[in-house]
């Protein structure tokens, strides 16, 4: 029961947080020219990583996953869930919920574009 509350509360944060997102034209542009991906750790990341991207990116990117952040920390604690815990579950559905053409970061660390296929997820997510 736990698990399945917990998975219902993880769906709510990535779709706010996409929600949220998606209001925002730069990161909607961002996204769509492949410049940003989900990781599976819960953040978003620069694709390609190593500090890459302009500072305008990189402020975006962390603006967004400050807010997860802090998301993560609210639900975690009501949840019983480590931050860290609450976040790879996040990371797992927000890879699940990419389109086709959208960038992601398999669990080995390389960017790949999403196809028509399932991404490369972590084999823990469930």
């Amino acid at each position: 029961m736990r698990k399945i509350w917990l998975t219902a509360v993880l769906a709510t944060v990535g779709a706010a947080g996409a929600v949220w997102a998606q209001r925002d034209p730069a990161y909607a542009a961002a996204r769509a020219a492949g410049q940003v991906g989900e990781q599976p750790d819960g953040y978003l990341g620069v694709v390609g990583g190593g500090g890459g991207g302009d500072a305008e990116l990189r402020a975006l990117v962390s603006k967004i996953n400050i807010q997860r952040k802090s998301a993560y920390t609210q639900r975690a604690g009501e949840s019983g869930a480590t931050v860290e815990q609450f976040a790879f579950t996040s990371g797992c559905n927000l890879i699940a919920q990419t389109a086709p053409g959208e960038k992601y970061q398999t669990p080995g660390g390389a960017w790949r574009t999403r196809g028509t296929e399932a991404p490369e997820r972590d084999p823990r997510c469930v």
